[in-house]
């Protein structure tokens, strides 16, 4: 093997590649800290830099496009470094060397996996991410400079990839991902930044987008509704004993929502006119109804609500009949959890009274309160599996607060309403001897 002799021109063509190899580091430094850096913290560092913040500040309002003319000269600067590096090694080892081509591409594509890997993957970017503060306001100037000239290239370019790519694309690139920001707040969750319950809050909010309302509505057969043509007195009779405030108002059957009436209205109409009570019917009162699609996205449906000033929306199905209803409340408790009532309290599922009387959760199956009385009721054949489900078929309605039913000598009393739904939280069960149903 002939002695290896390297030129003037390797050695030029290398330090050019190691400078390359720099300025792409200190490039991708520059991007992770103007992408991970917050309003926030540059805010609070504008009384000592204030022309160095306000750049930072500029860049932050329109952050994707300094961004990708970063992530754009960092790849071009690697790219070419690696090219290099590669004609270098072929040149003095395989040519001058006599090494076996082959194995000196091997040895230049390691040599820059390693060197892209530490230099270009890790270090730059835990420096940007440690010190995102003092580095983006470090590359502010030379970022708004380089986006100066070379956006109008970066542009062109995501212009291209999108049209090569199926499907719909992304305007400004698709380089800060909501993937990307998750795994931000993961991270900071990881840190002790922010807590658990925050986290998942975040989180909550993203996957509100891929929520649909039929997921978050109270179904039809959970509903409280009036007919038009009650009188003002039952209206508000149901709005006590159920505890809703708002109560869907239906016409010829359940699909057909007519209005929403307000259990406000009806009280400032009585307070005002005494004989309203028994004269007046709900329809005289009753707002117009808000429809939307069961399919709606739930953020959609959230900015829907409040631009139209509305608390409570119907949700119709794909043939137009009632799926059920959706109010704001339904929508937070997708981000901040299950929303308790205050005197609310966690109660055992069985609670024996005295002999032959019983409390029991509204939740329980159907065939363990079966067990527990000793009847025998089919699950299957009634179609339900809780007990409320199996009250609510035998009274055809939802049941509030008092509604009772008997069962084989037993009488089933639905007691209070627990949580923001105000469902049935407990039944009172007792035998009833005179019963023989």
């Amino acid at each position: 093997m002939s002695p290896i002799d390297v030129s003037a021109i390797d050695i030029w063509l290398g330090a050019i590649a190691l400078v390359l190899i720099v300025i792409s580091g200190l490039l991708i430094s520059a991007e992770t800290a103007l992408s991970r850096v917050s309003r926030t913290r540059v805010a609070e560092l504008g009384r000592t830099r204030p022309k160095a913040v306000a750049r930072v500040e500029q860049i932050l309002a329109d952050r994707p496009r300094y961004v990708n003319v970063l992530l754009f000269l960092s790849t071009a600067a690697m790219v070419t470094a690696t090219v290099l590096i590669g004609f270098v090694f072929t040149d003095v080892l395989a040519l001058g060397g006599d090494w076996p081509v082959g194995w000196v591409l091997v040895l230049a594509a390691t040599s820059m996996i390693v060197i892209s890997y530490v230099a270009l993957g890790v270090a730059p970017r835990t420096l940007g991410r440690q010190h995102a503060e003092r580095i983006a306001l470090i590359a502010a100037g030379p970022a708004r400079f380089l986006a100066t000239v070379l956006g109008p290239l970066t542009t062109l370019l995501i212009l291209i990839g999108n049209a090569l790519t199926p499907g719909q694309g992304y305007r400004e690139g698709p380089f800060a991902t909501q993937a990307e920001f998750r795994e931000l707040v993961d991270m900071a969750e990881a840190e002790d930044l922010i807590e658990d319950d925050e986290r998942q809050m975040i989180h909550s909010v993203f996957e509100l987008s891929e929520t649909i309302a039929r997921e978050v509505m109270v179904p039809r057969t959970e509903m409280i509704m009036i007919e038009h043509g009650k009188t003002l007195r039952q209206a508000m009779s149901l709005g006590l004993r159920s505890g809703f405030s708002r109560i869907p108002v239906i016409g010829e059957s359940t699909d057909d929502i007519v209005g929403i009436v307000y259990l406000k209205d009806i009280v400032r109409r009585i307070f005002q006119h005494r004989e309203a009570e028994q004269t007046e019917r709900v329809e005289s009162l009753m707002r117009a109804p808000y429809f939307v699609p069961d399919s709606k996205a739930v953020d959609a449906l959230l900015r829907e609500m409040q631009a139209a000033h509305v608390h409570l929306v119907i949700a119709v199905d794909e043939y137009g009949g009632t799926a059920g209803l959706v109010t704001i409340e339904d929508i937070l408790e997708e981000i901040v959890g299950e929303i308790a009532d205050e005197h609310d309290t966690a109660a055992p599922e069985v609670t024996e009274l005295e002999e032959g009387r019983f409390r029991i959760s509204s939740r329980m199956h159907v065939d363990d309160f079966a067990d527990l009385v000793g009847i025998k009721i089919d699950a299957e054949e009634e179609g339900v599996d809780t007990v409320l489900g199996f009250m609510a078929k035998r009274l055809g309605r939802v049941p509030i607060p008092g509604a009772t039913i008997r069962v084989d000598g037993w009488q089933l009393r639905a007691e209070y309403a627990a949580g923001r739904r105000n469902r049935i939280g407990t039944l009172l069960v007792e035998r009833r001897a005179d019963d023989d149903a």
